[in-house]
Order: C-alpha cells, then sequence, then structure tokens
C-alpha cells in the first residue's frame, strides 16, 4: 500500500512540474517581448550618435562607458568643459500638515565630447552609470529640447 501512495504521489509531482515548467516557459517569452532599456532609445538617436563620432572613452555611444539604472530628466543650470548640471522640481507629501512640499534636486552629469553643443537651459535625459568621480555618476544621454 506504501509503494502506491508513493507512486500517485511522486505522478502528481512529475504533473505539476510540467505545469510549472509551461507557465515558466510563457512568462519567458513575455519577458522576451518587453524592450529593455538599451533598446528603447530611438533608431534616430542611434542614427544621430553614429554620424557623430568621438574619441571619448566615457562616452555612452560611442566609448565603453555602460549606461544602466535610474532616468532623469531636467533643465540644465550650469555647463562646465566635461560635465552639466541639471536641476528638476520633485514632490512629496508630509504626512503631518497634510501638504506637498516641493524640493528642487542638482545631479552632476558627465557630457561626452559627441554631445558639446548642449547650453545652459536645455532640457536634456541623464541616466546612471558608474561612479567616476566624487560627484558624477550620471551621464547625458539625449536632449529633450533647446532653449527657447
Amino acid at each position: 500500500m506504501k509503494e502506491k501512495s508513493e507512486t500517485s504521489k511522486s505522478k502528481d509531482f512529475d504533473s505539476f512540474r510540467t505545469e510549472s515548467s509551461d507557465s515558466a516557459r510563457n512568462s519567458s517569452e513575455f519577458r522576451h517581448d518587453q524592450k529593455s532599456k538599451e533598446e528603447k532609445i530611438s533608431d534616430k538617436e542611434k542614427q544621430v550618435a553614429e554620424k557623430v563620432s568621438c574619441a571619448d572613452k566615457q562616452c555612452p555611444f560611442h566609448g565603453t562607458l555602460s549606461s544602466r539604472g535610474r532616468i532623469f530628466s531636467g533643465e540644465i543650470i550650469k555647463k562646465f568643459p566635461r560635465r552639466i548640471v541639471i536641476e528638476f522640481e520633485r514632490t512629496f507629501y508630509i504626512k503631518k500638515y497634510e501638504r506637498y512640499m516641493r524640493k528642487k534636486t542638482r545631479l552632476h552629469a558627465r557630457l561626452p565630447a559627441c554631445m558639446q553643443d548642449v547650453e545652459v537651459g536645455d532640457y536634456v535625459e541623464i541616466q546612471e552609470c558608474r561612479p567616476l568621480s566624487k560627484i558624477i555618476h550620471f551621464v547625458l544621454i539625449k536632449v529633450l529640447r533647446k532653449r527657447k
């Protein structure tokens, strides 16, 4: 009797394994359909990046710098030869006062050699990368709109 119950348990387990593996295959297919952050860069931006080449090693398009992680967009408030400072506003809720508060955040980002045409006042997008210096942990990805 014990052998029969053990074999029935193993059959149930095998059927469970095949069902779960089928669902795992379906979920892997679903993940395959989703675009990664690298694929989200439009073809037009890739073409522009290919036209303008630079010898900058810390360029996400022509160099070896890999960008990954969070993406922020904001206005350039300062420009230096190899970096920019962007600023954007964020709001958060203060529970005690039942109000929202606005805060400004400033981030320093690497300015690749092929994107030197940006100016103060431009609205740009930056993406996280490895730490390049004490304060630079982001790199400029694209210009969303020029200064008016």
